[in-house]
């Protein structure tokens, strides 16, 4: 039973099958949609967008129907204009109550015969499951509401870019979406519009807080390198991995200094380190994970790369699926608590936490390190807002 939902938010159920629109109970027999929404987290549905990796409807759309998509995808971005020009937030209404159902019924009935085309032509990627657990953790994300506080430390803020900063952050929804096809290597990136916590000033950080008691955020150390050492199957440090370097590689120069000649060493082809290369062989690495045009990663994703890309492609690919892995383990742990992921950064997940349930952290650290690599060492710190987190000691 092909359908579509109306909207995708928990107080706005709605669907679109055969003709009829459905509100409230949804028939048992569902099988197959467009897009995964929170209301259908436990049925047993295919979703067209997985199948053909993120690509937009306009881009799988069969061509007998193109006309007629184009036609009525420009009356929905038009929708989508006035609600912006009305300073209407569909963050807060239903989709389904501010426009015609007229245009409702021709709309999904089109998306319902594109998600039939998709789901009976295109091959189930092989990462399926991976790919629908990830959609289900940004979705979550993506529907809580962001604590952003533009009042807090406004006033010490008296520079040009700063309140520049301010201006630019109070237009935004305070709502972190991620797109998770956005990019080759597979890393998250926020979609436009919500709240940018990937590009943020580190100098605005504090803005962000909790909803909860305090922000936990779990951070691998050195993840780039220790990927790479997994990836070359040598032992990880249990240290601080640059201290580490420091030490065996750099003939003991400070920290700093190691972690910044690591990383012009290991990028750069055209460099030579006789010790560097001892402990990160980046030749043998290239040679197990790229072909000469192709890198092909341990979690199944090939991308088209130059020798002067390959490695860094290998490395930061590899360690932005083991990072998303972890991050759906930590949110299946914390299903059903008052504390959950609040967003990702990079390399790193950032928990809202209340004070009653920080007796988990400890089993979250734990979870987040023993990946499907090795186990990494992790880094936790903690803080009032996202702009101030100190280490813990745990």
């Amino acid at each position: 039973m092909i359908f579509q939902t109306l909207d995708d938010k928990q107080d706005c159920i709605g669907i679109y099958h055969d003709g009829s629109i459905l509100h409230d109970s949804l028939p048992d027999d569902l099988s197959g949609t467009w897009r995964y929404t929170q209301y259908l987290n436990d049925r047993n549905i295919e979703y067209a967008n997985l199948y053909c990796n993120g690509k937009k409807s306009q881009e799988v759309c069969p061509d007998h129907l193109k006309d007629d998509f184009d036609k009525m995808t420009k009356k929905f971005k038009a929708y989508l204009r006035s609600f912006q020009l009305g300073r209407i937030s569909l963050n807060d209404h239903c989709f389904y109550d501010l426009v015609p159902e007229s245009f409702l019924l021709e709309y999904f009935e089109l998306k319902n015969q594109i998600t039939q085309h998709v789901l009976s032509t295109y091959e189930k990627p092989a990462n399926y499951d991976f790919l629908l657990d990830l959609t289900k953790v940004v979705t979550d994300i993506g529907h809580r509401k962001l604590n952003v506080d533009l009042n807090f430390g406004r006033h010490t803020i008296v520079s040009k870019k700063g309140k520049e900063a301010f201006s630019k952050y109070k237009k935004y929804q305070p709502y972190c979406k991620y797109d998770i096809f956005g990019t080759k290597t597979g890393r998250l990136i926020n979609i436009p519009g919500s709240f940018p916590i990937l590009t943020m000033d580190k100098d605005f950080r504090k803005i962000v807080q909790p909803t909860n008691d305090w922000f936990v955020e779990l951070d691998y150390n050195g993840a780039e390198l220790r990927t790479f050492l997994a990836l070359s199957d040598k032992e990880q440090p249990k240290a601080d991995i640059h201290a580490w370097n420091a030490k065996y590689i750099f003939n003991n120069c400070s920290r700093d200094e190691a972690k910044n000649r690591i990383f012009a060493w290991l990028y750069n082809p055209q460099s030579h380190h006789m010790e560097a290369e001892k402990v990160y062989n980046r030749i043998m690495v290239k040679q197990r994970y790229w072909d000469g045009e192709r890198v092909k990663t341990p979690y199944g994703r090939d991308i088209a790369a130059t020798e002067h890309y390959a490695l860094s492609y290998i490395i930061q690919s590899t360690l932005s699926d083991t990072v998303l892995r972890q991050m759906i383990k930590v949110h299946k742990l914390l299903e059903n608590r008052k504390s959950h992921i609040a967003f990702s950064v990079h390399d790193s997940i950032v928990l809202d936490m209340t004070d009653d349930e920080k007796f988990l952290i400890p089993t979250i650290k734990e979870v987040f390190a023993l990946n499907d690599l090795d186990t990494f060492e992790v880094s936790v710190k903690g803080g009032k807002n996202f702009g101030s987190l100190h280490k813990l000691r745990l």
